[in-house]
């Protein structure tokens, strides 16, 4: 298969993906679901699709380990700060 119809068939995946992932969260929010359980599998979905965003809409899936590592774990920091401020509001 041609390298670059496969590219786009990809991203039309993730972009599918992501869109699935944002309805389930919109869900969640419109049926009143609240809780820690809740906030955290919220988080968890934030940070798939931002793991999608960077890797694949960025385009930083090849780059050095450096570039990588700063992303996520921007990512992870952000999601953990807001998982451990919520926590801690109980």
């Amino acid at each position: 298969m041609n390298p670059i119809l496969n590219k786009i068939n990809n991203i039309h995946t993730i972009w599918l993906l992501m869109i699935a992932l944002t309805l389930f969260t919109y869900v969640f929010g419109k049926l009143g679901y609240n809780g820690l359980f809740v906030t955290l599998i919220l988080l968890l979905t934030a940070v798939i699709k931002g793991t999608l965003i960077i890797r694949d809409f960025m385009e930083l899936r090849d780059v050095s380990f450096l570039w990588r590592a700063i992303m996520f774990g921007w990512i992870w920091t952000v999601a953990l700060a807001l998982a451990i401020t919520f926590m801690i509001s109980l």
